[in-house]
């Protein structure tokens, strides 16, 4: 017996489970790739298979719906694949252990995939119907979004032909997105060598405890960032001699990720010791008040180590680094001044590392205007620059400018209303959706995106709501069947 069987509704519960029986992690989606192609073919539905890995499927409107605008149904074939530690399973070929619990769908030691598989779930179930009513439909299912939204900005948009564009990637039910933030990563290195004063002590300095959060829905949190908290420390703590040197650096997970912890390994010279440990400490003081509130957790812990030369993965002026990584901006750079609460423009710095032989500083870059976008890329490598570093920039995506009338959007709300008899929240988001691809390609695209609720995604405690999926499809059928 199949886990999900009997549950409404059950096409859509059906082939959501057959989803989680293919492995489809980003960059592995041969298998989904041919499922969904295959579906097609079975039921004699036209489709593409692009050249970016993304399958449109086509179909034509029902009886009484061939003069209604044609509709776009969209979500994303890839999953965030991540399973506990020390749990053995492969996610490149296992398929997932799924189970109820309540109301919830989870699986066992491993994501769920529910972002964005439901989406695709649910566009199945309609093209598989002959008892649905709605405008002719092309669903666009892309590849690789969670790497970059790379089948989005590879997308042909000649293969497509309508302008309405209902994206099923949001993951709290009731919250219509229509706008987001453009963005791109930007890399930033250091690769100044110097050679370590002769009478010198090691020191291991760590920042740990912070809450940290992604990058574009908790930025104007003031969240402490850990990578910019240690270039602080220690761009305070310098000896003025120069003689002090980086051995090793490393924070933060992803670049899109507020970083909770950062350890450095640094040598000091000897004359210099005491006096760093002071200034070291004192700053972690300061900072540990200034964020009191937002990081009560806050812990700084400095402590002599051994110098092991074969550990090290750089020698480097601590200096340099330390007035490199303290002079980049971080946080929030302007507020919209049309969406009152809206992030405009940020930065995060979500990963200092050292990589082959060099520092290397990452950060997520997001705007709605592409003018700030760039001119906050051009003030990083301005700053890279003049210190004589490097950089590289790479996942450049468009944004999606909330749009003052939007047919759709208001078609939307109205259904909503008409059935909850409330209003559901519409807002613009600080982070990048796929739509910003398609509004970027056909600018008169009308596009809303939305789904049902879901629960930490991209982990193993990742969670589906049974009932709130029942009732984001049941709203979306009722869109389709609303004629203009």
């Amino acid at each position: 017996m199949k886990a999900l069987e009997g549950i409404e509704p059950k096409k859509v519960f059906g082939f959501f489970e057959e989803i989680t029986q293919i492995p489809h992690g980003s960059y592995n989606l041969e298998g989904i790739r041919k499922y969904l192609t295959d579906f097609a073919e079975k039921r004699n539905l036209e489709y593409i298979a692009d050249d970016a890995g993304n399958v449109i499927i086509k179909k034509p409107a029902t009886n009484g719906y061939e003069n209604e605008p044609g509709v776009i149904l969209q979500g994303h074939m890839d999953m965030v694949a991540v399973c506990e530690e020390g749990s053995g399973i492969d996610m490149k070929t296992h398929p997932l252990d799924i189970f109820i619990d309540g109301d919830l769908i989870g699986a066992k030691k491993t994501s769920l995939g529910g972002d964005d598989g439901i989406a695709v779930a649910m566009a199945l179930a309609i093209l598989d119907s002959k008892d649905i009513p709605h405008p002719a439909l092309e669903v666009v299912i892309t590849a690789n979004e969670e790497t970059g939204m790379e089948g989005a900005s590879g997308l042909d948009i000649s293969n497509i032909s309508f302008r309405r564009l209902i994206n099923i990637d949001s993951e709290d039910e009731g919250i219509f997105t229509v706008g987001c933030a453009g963005g791109a990563r930007v890399y930033c290195s250091l690769e100044t060598y110097d050679t370590p004063y002769a009478l010198n002590k090691t020191y291991e300095l760590k920042i740990k405890g912070l809450i940290g959060g992604h990058s574009g829905q908790m930025i104007n949190k003031g969240r402490m960032n850990a990578c910019k908290a240690m270039g602080r420390i220690l761009a305070k703590a310098c000896d003025p001699e120069g003689y002090s040197t980086l051995n090793s650096i490393l924070g933060g997970s992803a670049d899109n990720v507020i970083p909770s912890e950062c350890t450095a390994n640094v040598t000091i010279p000897l004359f210099y010791a005491t006096e760093f440990e002071k200034k070291v400490i004192k700053e972690a003081e300061l900072l540990k008040k200034e964020f009191s509130e937002t990081d009560p957790d806050f812990e700084f812990t400095i402590h002599e180590t051994d110098a092991d030369e074969e550990d090290n993965d750089i020698s480097i002026s601590l200096q340099k680094v330390a007035n490199l990584i303290d002079a980049f901006p971080n946080g929030v750079i302007k507020m919209s001044e049309d969406v009152e609460g809206l992030v405009q423009t940020s930065l995060n710095l979500g990963i200092v590392k050292c990589d082959n032989g060099a520092v290397t500083c990452e950060f997520s870059v997001r705007s709605s205007i592409a003018e700030e976008k760039e001119q906050l890329i051009d003030r990083l490598t301005d700053i890279t620059e003049e210190n004589n570093g490097t950089y590289s920039i790479s996942g450049d995506y468009p944004g999606w400018k909330y749009a003052v009338e939007s047919p759709l959007r208001d078609k939307m709300v109205k259904v909503f209303r008409d059935m909850y008899a409330k209003e559901p929240k519409v807002e613009a988001i600080h982070a990048g959706l796929e739509c910003g691809f398609f509004i970027d390609k056909a600018p008169d695209m009308d596009a809303v995106s939305f789904g049902p609720d879901m629960q930490d995604i991209h982990s193993p405690s990742e969670r589906l709501s049974i009932s709130s999926t029942a009732r984001t499809y049941e709203y979306l059928l009722k869109v389709l069947a609303t004629k203009d």
